[in-house]
């Protein structure tokens, strides 16, 4: 296993605090290195570090985000003895828009100071990440419709917050998304009555009987989630703010190698979709819609195998595999975008070890390796590319609707790659 890189890590995020401290001081603001939307970082005041921002997600809908803490009493905690397993859930959904709205945290400062203590940056102020602003109004009040539901899981390690921009993107275009924390496979996981969990998975060996634990821990998880907020008495909404009869999976890491063994383990999942993760447990395939999209090793005959040629060959539904050039494994979360907006043009640099040099990060357990592409792939065109696809693809799989964009190769986003082999 590669080892992973926590100084490089300190420098890069040491980098972003001392930049926009220097930037808060003179008035000036820092621009992103894409040309698009990408947001700047706040100026702060002088020592308290940056004030990030999540891009601006591009739906007509205002987007609501409220908090639910599940226990399931029926089932063990698969990794810490004598507990019952919970959960903290994220939900982002279509709002009624309102005046002095408050904008919902990104995480707790307790999963900030965890998180960054991970990635070796022991010169960041540790509640940098809780200062993140995000596009969601805490506790808004749902429209009056019922929408399609997309059940997301993090990456290993990772709080659920890393996928705010695509979950962020998804409910401002009308769709209700649930963020799953499982407990105990993150750095931190706060709990509304003050807890803050640690990761008590995260112990050696990662391998391939550890991934087959996680995946079918994970789809346990999600089974539970859809019944509480689609069964007889639906914790939120009412029953009234979620279709269950329209629903997907999505997943980051250890979460797209989860999606395989959710979906056959509960037939309500109606497709699915990996970001740069698939592992033995997603061999057997599932025989609904399914779109692999990852980075440029997991093409055909790349390091990604044998799980990606494997899984690809036992779908028997639609099905896409996509790579895209330039992209990292963090490339499919907020955090390069976040990085880019202080320090312009470190999101390559940060590819190399930011976080994946945690073991399960990828499916074949490995650290980061291999050299980065010479035209690397910003935070902000990161995330661009990835809501582009999933939200293409949860349009066309959930609501029927065409979208070309998965036909074939697009001249707007020239780094997406088809492959059928």
């Amino acid at each position: 296993m590669a080892r992973a890189r926590p100084m490089f890590r300190a420098r890069v995020l040491a980098r972003i605090v001392a930049l926009a401290t220097a930037l808060a001081c003179t008035g000036l603001a820092v621009t992103g290195s894409a040309a698009s939307a990408a947001p700047s970082a706040v100026p702060s005041a002088p020592g308290t570090g940056p004030v990030l921002e999540l891009p601006r997600p591009t739906g007509p809908f205002t987007v609501g985000r409220t908090e639910l803490s599940l226990r399931d009493a029926a089932r063990a905690d698969p990794w810490v003895v004598g507990e019952r397993r919970e959960l903290m859930v994220s939900l982002w959904y279509p709002a009624v828009p309102g005046r002095g709205a408050r904008p919902a945290p990104y995480m707790t400062e307790r999963e900030s100071a965890a998180l960054l203590e991970l990635l070796g940056a022991d010169d960041v102020p540790e509640d940098t990440l809780a200062k993140v602003r995000t596009y969601s109004v805490a506790d808004a009040r749902p429209l009056a419709r019922r929408s399609p539901l997309v059940l997301l899981s993090p990456g290993f390690k990772l709080p659920r917050a890393t996928l705010s921009s695509l979950a962020e993107d998804l409910a401002s275009r009308g769709y209700v998304v649930a963020g799953v924390g499982h407990n105990h496979e993150a750095v931190a996981t706060t709990f509304p009555d003050g807890r803050t969990t640690p990761c008590s998975a995260c112990t050696p060996p990662y391998d391939q009987a550890k991934l087959t634990r996680v995946g079918e821990g994970r789809a346990a998880d999600m089974r539970f989630v859809l019944d509480r907020l689609t069964g007889p008495r639906p914790v939120w909404g009412g029953g009234r703010a979620v279709d269950g009869r329209r629903v997907a999976m999505v997943g980051h890491s250890a979460g797209g190698y989860s999606t395989v063994p959710a979906m056959r383990g509960d037939r309500r999942i109606d497709a699915g979709l990996t970001l740069d993760g698939l592992a033995e447990v997603s061999t057997p395939g599932v025989d609904r819609p399914f779109l692999m999209m990852g980075t440029p090793e997991n093409a055909p005959g790349g390091a990604g195998e044998p799980y990606w040629g494997r899984t690809w060959s036992a779908l028997s539904g639609w099905k896409r595999w996509l790579t895209v050039d330039g992209a990292q494994h963090e490339s499919f979360t907020d955090l390069p975008a976040l990085v880019d907006q202080a320090a312009p043009g470190t999101a390559e640099e940060m590819a190399h070890g930011m976080v994946h040099g945690m073991a399960l990060g990828k499916a074949d357990g490995r650290a980061a390796g291999g050299a980065v592409a010479e035209d690397g792939l910003s935070g902000a065109r990161g995330v661009e590319i990835t809501r582009a696809y999933v939200g293409a693809f949860l349009d066309r799989q959930l609501r029927n609707r065409p979208r070309p964009l998965l036909d074939g190769p697009s001249v707007h986003l020239p780094e997406v790659r088809f492959w059928a082999p």
